[in-house]
C-alpha cells in the first residue's frame, strides 16, 4: 500500500516482558502476522507499520498491569478501537503494544431519568443504540462508520447529526481514564456542569490516546423524536445547494442532519447502493421534532431550495427507507474509493466558517475538476465541515504528489478563512505541519502538557506533534 509514516525509535520486546504478558493475557496476548497487520494498517493511504505485539484487555485493571509492565520496560502502547484512523492515529510508529479495546465492550449503566448511561470503550456506536432504544433514548454522534466510543473520543468524533446535537465534545460527561503511571483517574461526575478545577475531560477529548487510555466513558443522551423524516434533494450546481444550507441556518430551522454530496459522489454512489438518485449535487436532509414543527422545517427548507435550484424532494419516513438512505450516506467513502479498480483511498477534511463554505467548497471543486486523480466530495456542510475522498493508483506515486499537492492547496484554503485543518479526522501522523500552521505557538503548549503528564512518550508516540 501507498503512503508513508514516521518510523521513529523502535526497540525489541524485552524476554521479560514478553514472558509477564503472555502470562497475565494468555492467548489475549497475540504476535501473529495477521493479527499484526490488522492492528498497523489504517482505511486510507498511509503505509502498514506492525506493532510488536496486540494486547486484547477486558478491563480497567488489566489496562493497569500492561501500562505498569510497559513503563517499566519502556515500551510503547497505542490504544485501538475500530481502527478507521484516517489520519494514521493509531500507526504504531515506533513500534511497541497495539492495546486493543474492542473486547471492552458493555454498556454499565443507563441513567434514562438523567439523560446519560455509561459504557466501555469498546462499546460500537450502532449497538449502543440497539441497547437504548426501548427506553426511548439515542446517543445521536454518527461519525459514519460504526466506531467505538473510546476511538469517537480520543479523536473527538462529529459526524451527520453535528449540527443539531454537537460533537463528542459536547456528548462526554465524563472519563475513566488510566495515566501513563499506571493510576485511574475519573475526570468529572454525572452533573450537567461542573466549576471544579481543570476541565480534564474536554482535554481527553480529542487526545488520540496519547495522554491517557479512556475505560470508561459517560455519554449524554437524547430523547428519540416523535416524528423523523428524512429527504434528498438534488440541484442544478453545487452552490445552490451549500446556499441552501447557508440559508436554512439563517433561518433558524433546527436541520438534525444535512449531508451534501457532489456529482461524482453520487454516481458513486448509486453504483456501490444500487440506487438511482440524479447524478447531479444532492443534499441528504433529516428532520426531528413533532409533527407540526418538522412540517414546518420541512416547508422552510423546500422554498429555499426551489429558489436555489433545487428539484423535488424524495422523501423516506419509514424506518427502513431512512435507513436505507443513510447507509448510503455512511458508505459514501467505499463507494469513491471503489469507481476505480484496484485503488486506495486518501480521506481529508476542513471545516470553515458557515460564511465561508461556499466560497470553499466551490473553490476545491475547481482544484478537482483540474486534477488527474479521481475525487468527490462530501460532507457535514451545516456545520461548515466537508470532506474530499481521492482514488488512488497505490502503483504511481506520482498521484500521491499530485494529491499531497491539491491536500496542501484545500488547507491553506481554509485556514486563511480563519477554519481548521481538520473538522473530525484528527491530526495523527497526516496533519502535524497543518496544526503548527493553524496554532502556532499554542502547539508548545501541547507539548508542554503532553511532556508533564507522559515523560516517557509511553502513549502512542508520534501522533499530533513531534516532541
Amino acid at each position: 500500500m501507498a503512503g508513508t509514516v514516521q518510523s521513529g525509535e523502535r526497540k525489541p520486546l524485552p524476554a521479560s516482558l514478553v514472558g509477564a504478558l503472555e502470562e497475565r493475557f494468555a492467548d489475549r496476548f497475540q504476535r501473529g502476522e495477521a493479527v499484526l497487520g490488522q492492528h498497523g494498517a489504517s482505511e486510507t493511504h498511509f503505509a502498514t507499520v506492525l506493532p510488536d505485539a496486540v494486547v486484547f484487555a477486558y478491563s480497567t485493571e488489566e489496562v493497569v498491569a500492561l501500562v505498569k509492565l510497559c513503563a517499566a520496560a519502556d515500551i510503547p502502547i497505542v490504544p485501538f478501537g475500530a481502527g478507521t484512523s484516517i489520519e494514521g492515529n493509531a500507526a504504531p510508529i515506533r513500534g511497541g503494544i497495539s492495546l486493543d479495546m474492542s473486547q471492552m465492550d458493555r454498556v454499565l449503566a443507563v441513567h434514562a431519568e438523567d439523560f446519560d448511561c455509561v459504557v466501555q470503550p469498546g462499546v460500537r456506536r450502532e449497538e449502543l443504540n440497539v441497547h437504548l432504544r426501548d427506553q426511548g433514548l439515542f446517543f445521536p454522534i454518527d461519525p459514519g462508520a460504526n466506531a467505538t466510543i473510546g476511538g469517537m473520543a480520543s479523536t473527538r468524533a462529529s459526524g451527520t447529526n453535528a449540527v443539531r446535537y454537537g460533537t463528542m465534545k459536547d456528548a462526554v460527561l465524563s472519563l475513566e481514564v488510566v495515566t501513563p503511571q499506571g493510576e485511574v483517574i475519573r475526570t468529572a461526575r454525572r452533573a450537567r456542569k461542573s466549576a471544579a478545577g481543570y476541565d480534564l475531560t474536554r482535554l481527553y477529548v480529542g487526545s488520540e490516546g496519547t495522554l491517557g487510555i479512556i475505560t470508561e466513558v459517560t455519554l449524554r443522551l437524547h430523547p428519540v423524536p416523535d416524528t423523523i423524516s428524512a429527504a434528498v434533494c438534488s440541484f442544478d450546481t453545487l452552490g445552490g445547494a451549500v446556499d441552501t444550507v447557508v440559508q436554512s441556518i439563517q433561518c433558524a430551522v433546527p436541520l438534525a442532519r444535512v449531508e451534501i454530496l457532489d456529482a461524482k459522489q453520487m454516481t458513486a454512489v448509486n453504483r456501490w447502493s444500487k440506487l438511482d438518485y440524479p447524478e447531479a449535487p444532492t443534499l441528504f436532509f433529516e428532520f426531528h421534532g413533532s409533527a407540526s414543527h418538522v412540517a414546518e422545517q420541512v416547508e422552510t427548507v423546500k422554498m429555499l431550495a426551489e429558489a436555489n435550484g433545487g428539484g423535488s424532494f424524495g422523501w423516506s419516513n419509514l424506518p427502513e427507507e431512512r435507513t436505507k438512505l443513510w447507509r448510503a450516506r455512511h458508505e459514501a467513502y467505499y463507494a469513491a474509493v471503489n469507481m476505480r479498480a484496484g485503488a486506495i483511498g486518501w480521506a481529508t477534511d476542513v471545516c470553515v466558517p458557515m460564511s465561508r463554505l461556499a466560497e470553499c467548497i466551490a473553490e476545491t471543486h475547481a482544484d478537482l475538476e483540474g486534477a488527474s486523480v479521481p475525487a468527490t466530495i462530501l460532507g457535514h456542510v451545516g456545520d461548515g465541515n466537508f470532506h474530499v475522498i481521492f482514488s488512488i493508483d497505490p502503483d504511481a506515486p506520482a498521484e500521491l504528489d499530485e494529491v499531497e499537492a491539491i491536500n496542501a492547496k484545500l488547507i491553506e484554503r481554509a485556514l486563511a478563512m480563519d477554519g481548521t485543518c481538520t473538522g473530525e479526522h484528527g491530526i495523527g501522523i497526516g496533519k502535524q505541519e497543518w496544526l503548527v500552521a493553524e496554532l502556532g505557538g499554542a502547539v508548545e503548549q501541547m507539548r508542554v502538557i503532553k511532556r508533564a503528564m507522559d515523560p516517557q512518550n509511553l502513549l502512542n508516540p508520534g501522533k499530533i506533534f513531534v516532541l
